[in-house]
């Protein structure tokens, strides 16, 4: 479970291993490895992990589905009108 949300979330930012790796300050190994679910992160990297793609560790973890979206910043107005697109969303 854990490696597939890596992997997804990886490729929902368009990154490659080698990217991320750089990005994290780790080895394409280190990714390739949490993917593969060989080894687990470090608990620093797995906050580190959940702070880069912005979400929970829970959900990283797989113990909720939750996907939240980071609204800091925005006004009331703003995060309504996202609300309004996802319900949108998932009527069509």
């Amino acid at each position: 479970m854990f490696g597939d949300q890596i992997k997804n979330l990886r490729m929902s930012k368009c990154l490659n291993q080698v990217e991320m790796a750089k990005i994290l300050g780790v080895t394409k190994q280190s990714v390739s490895n949490w993917e593969n679910e060989n080894i687990m992160p470090s608990v620093d990297m797995l906050i580190k992990l959940s702070q880069f793609f912005n979400v929970s560790t829970d959900y990283l973890l797989g113990l909720t589905e939750k996907h939240a979206l980071n609204t800091e910043g925005l006004s009331e107005i703003q995060i309504a009108h996202i609300q309004n697109i996802i319900n949108d969303i998932r009527e069509s």
